[in-house]
């Protein structure tokens, strides 16, 4: 589908952005309970010689089969337990029992497009990611990590070295009665990757059945960084959850009493060489992870509980803004730093070993020689507005904030694309996809992403679902 253009693209700016979201809530009679469950609807935005061409389509793979052939929901998510009709035969009844109980998970990959070679996936949390192709949206082969890795649950944010290697980090539960956090690379050279999957390292769990959550970690120049945090995934619960009647999600736990623990591991050696402490945070997102004279310095945004998830529970959205709380409620964010000395040679106790002057983050250590973390805190609270929703860019170092908004528009989530051969960390533009509350109005709008300013937008004759994450594939690639 062709957009309406106006003002003009970059010459430069030549590719395909891919995203991801949940796009369809109910199948027949029945409805999904939490926005994340939703059917995966993929949709793009080509760029070529200046003009912009839009397609959607949903993800059709096993899930979505099952749930169109059925005229309901049949496959459970994260937040929705499906439940057979009453006509079913009770060995029907039984067999969804015991698949509950050790579960098959979804195939409804709806969090992000991530890059395995020269493979495109979408990607959830789970075991399945599912082949795509990026220029058509046609879904192709599913593949299984399991088939590779003992991982059950695989986070949906990669890393990218300049080669092109992936690497990714997923948990792997009561495997021979440990659980475990397994991070691996998927080399970039040919295809059939997940085949030639490498264990790069594997780090204990604190709790055999209860390992942290994570949606996200960090990579450095020379380490990988990983957040072991309180927010615990219940392994028992979860197991009996069906037989409860409640959904998986309600058996995470948030532990405020517990600290946060931040492993650093030698990418040369594959081998923890520090660990740090810091109060309990739920992180879902890392904003950047960067080393600076002896110092890892990590970037989040993190919240007091997990209350952001139930946040997106439908019931709640339809309520409106009203429904959620002032903005002193804890689903409201704060924008972390967190500083990592990478040496505490001849620190005392008590002693403050951060070194860094630019930053009023500290790390104590401890008289049982722990490294106790205190972070900065950047900025604080939920970029939304009365009319609609804000974007901005944040500049670490002045505090301050430049902001794009729209009144009864609402920004996915922004996409930085460099200018080919820039030098500047800023030369380029930012993409997102607009959803205007007005019917007809929605647009891909690019902004420079030096100033904010608008440089263009391309109107789309359809309506846009809301999404969550997105790649941006060159057109050389």
């Amino acid at each position: 589908m062709g957009c309406e253009k106006n003002r003009t693209v970059p010459p430069w700016l030549q590719g395909t952005l891919v995203r991801v979201g949940p796009g369809l809530f109910s199948v027949g009679e029945t409805s999904y309970d939490h926005w994340f469950d939703g059917m995966s609807l993929l949709h793009s935005f080509t760029i070529k010689d200046g003009n912009v061409f839009y397609r959607s389509r949903f993800l059709r793979g096993d899930t979505y089969k099952a749930n169109m052939e059925a005229k309901r929901i049949v496959i459970s998510e994260m937040g929705t337990m499906a439940y057979p009709d009453s006509s079913k035969s009770i060995f029907s009844k039984f067999i969804t029992f015991l698949n509950h109980t050790v579960p098959d998970f979804t195939d409804n990959c709806g969090n992000n497009i991530i890059r395995y070679g020269n493979n495109f996936y979408a990607t959830s949390e789970t075991n399945y990611i599912r082949k795509i192709d990026p220029i058509t949206l046609e879904t192709h082969d599913k593949v299984d990590y399991m088939k590779y890795l003992p991982v059950n649950i695989v986070t949906s944010h990669p890393h990218y070295d300049k080669e092109g290697n992936a690497y990714n980090m997923g948990t792997s539960i009561a495997d021979k009665a440990k659980t475990k956090y397994i991070l691996f690379k998927v080399p970039a050279e040919k295809e059939g990757m997940c085949m030639r999957l490498k264990i790069i390292c594997t780090l204990p769990c604190r709790s055999v059945f209860s390992p942290s959550y994570y949606h996200s970690f960090g990579m450095t120049e020379n380490f990988f960084i990983f957040i072991e945090q309180p927010l615990k995934l219940d392994i028992l619960k979860m197991a009996t959850a069906y037989m409860r009647g409640v959904n998986w999600a309600s058996c995470i736990k948030y532990l405020p009493d517990d600290n946060t623990l931040i492993q650093l591991i030698d990418r040369r050696t594959k081998k923890v060489v520090h660990k740090f402490y810091t109060d309990a945070m739920v992180v879902h997102h890392l904003v950047n992870a960067y080393e600076e004279d002896g110092h890892a310095v990590l970037d989040v945004i993190a919240y007091c509980d997990n209350s952001l998830y139930d946040m997106f529970y439908l019931s709640k959205m339809k309520e409106g803004p009203e429904s959620q709380g002032s903005k002193d409620t804890d689903f409201t964010s704060k924008y972390k730093r967190l500083v990592l000395p990478l040496s505490d040679k001849g620190a005392g106790t008590g002693e403050n070993i951060v070194k860094l002057k630019h930053t009023t983050a500290t790390a104590v250590k401890e008289k049982d020689g722990k490294i106790l973390c205190h972070p900065e805190i950047l900025c604080e609270g939920m970029i939304t507005t009365k009319v609609g929703l804000i974007i901005g860019k944040f500049d670490a170092e002045t505090k301050k904030m430049i902001e794009w908004s729209e009144e009864s528009c609402l920004p996915s989530e922004p996409v930085f694309i460099p200018k080919p051969n820039a030098v500047e960390e800023d030369d380029g533009v930012v993409l997102t996809s607009v959803i205007n509350l007005n019917p007809g109005k929605s647009f891909l709008l690019v902004l420079d992403a030096k100033s904010f300013k608008e440089v263009a937008r391309s109107y789309v004759n359809t309506d846009l679902h809301m999404d969550m994450h997105g790649y941006f594939i060159p057109e050389c690639s």
